[in-house]
């Protein structure tokens, strides 16, 4: 018996419980069923265009930059341009995601590396699971597909949305997770990101890049 066995053991002790009773399961089951939704802002509350541009104006009040494209087969030639708009290498690291290998990489000079960063890279490419309208903010599941490390290291990070996984608030993203995971295999870890990293500890100074990309640039995909 682990020493967590122990401290349930001993709270269900002083509780009288074993923990087997079918009607306490019931309870539990039901109150997370029907657990009552937080307060959830207004200003995401929105549909259609209007949601889709709340969204872009958000990312760019983070400090972040954002472009459109008509379909996935645009994606690579778009971040070809923003790496050359922006004098940085054409290199690029990405996971394993099926949508970004199905893309036309072929037809960029991109020189491209697959697999989790080491932290010598200057540039990445991820795809978001959503994005959240209502603060510019991309949600990203980890696991092969989308190494975590991609969030992080890289000096400049470069996120793929679909234009219909943009949601109104944070509640429906996790909606979305819980129904598409499922209970028991969710990801081990989700990360919100909103913006490029940054920093005003010292002095309130901002500072870009204190713990993580330095530059966050937002692909909105049309399908």
């Amino acid at each position: 018996m682990s020493s967590r066995d122990d401290i349930f053991a001993n709270i269900r002790r002083s509780l009288g419980v074993k923990g087997s009773e079918t009607i306490r399961q019931q309870i539990v089951a039901d109150r997370l069923e029907r657990s009552p939704r937080g307060v959830i802002p207004k200003r995401g509350q929105v549909s259609g265009e209007e949601r889709i541009a709340l969204f872009k104006t958000m990312v760019e009040t983070s400090l972040a930059t954002v472009t459109e494209v008509a379909s996935a087969a645009e994606v690579p030639q778009s971040i070809a341009l923003f790496l050359r708009n922006h004098n940085l290498p054409a290199t690029l690291r990405m996971g394993d995601d099926p949508r970004l290998k199905a893309m036309p990489w072929a037809d960029t000079a991109l020189e491209i590396a697959h697999g989790p960063s080491e932290g010598r890279d200057l540039n990445a490419v991820s795809h978001a699971f959503g994005g959240i309208a209502e603060s510019g903010t991309l949600a990203m599941v980890s696991g092969p597909e989308n190494p975590s490390t991609l969030n992080f290291l890289p000096d400049n990070h470069i996120i793929v949305v679909s234009a219909k996984d943009i949601a109104g608030d944070y509640e429906s993203v996790w909606n979305r997770i819980r129904f598409a995971y499922g209970k028991g295999s969710m990801p081990r870890t989700v990360n919100f990101i909103t913006g490029p990293s940054r920093s005003g500890d010292i002095e309130q100074t901002l500072l870009l890049g204190a713990h993580g990309p330095r530059r966050l640039h937002v692909v909105v995909v049309r399908d």
